[in-house]
């Protein structure tokens, strides 16, 4: 797989992610559900931490990816939910340390909801990939 990032503005660099991104010679395309703070079983996790909710959802996150023999390098694209905007940017350190290491910035979207799937949820990352 071949990546070029588009940035017409260099301000999203600052933030980890790419405004755009060409993908090209891709072998397989994944679609990865939203994922969120639960446990092996589905159970909601850490209710009252946002930051462990993000650790968490993207421990989740890379476990997928895992499991179809991709990894964070693999994220082209990702759809970030979350119930506080403004707290889960005081974290958004975890993504790029997280994307950082794996030499990746994914353009990403990051939307505010009012809630989400479980009651005690306040963060879901949704994300596609390809290799």
């Amino acid at each position: 797989m071949q990546r070029t990032p588009i940035n017409p503005w260099p301000w999203s660099l600052s933030l980890g992610y790419n405004q755009a991104e060409v993908i090209e010679a891709t072998q397989r395309h994944l679609t990865l559900a939203g994922q969120t703070a639960v446990d092996s079983e589905g159970q909601p996790q850490h209710a009252d931490d946002l930051r462990a909710q993000m650790q968490l959802a993207l421990d989740n996150l890379e476990t997928v990816l895992t499991a179809a023999g991709m990894g964070l390098k693999n994220v082209t694209h990702l759809r970030i939910y979350a119930v506080d905007v403004d707290e889960a940017l005081q974290h958004f350190d975890l993504l790029g340390a997280r994307f950082g290491a794996a030499g990746v910035a994914p353009p990403m979207t990051l939307l505010g909801v009012t809630r989400l799937a479980l009651p005690g949820l306040a963060f879901e990352i949704e994300a596609t990939a390809a290799d």
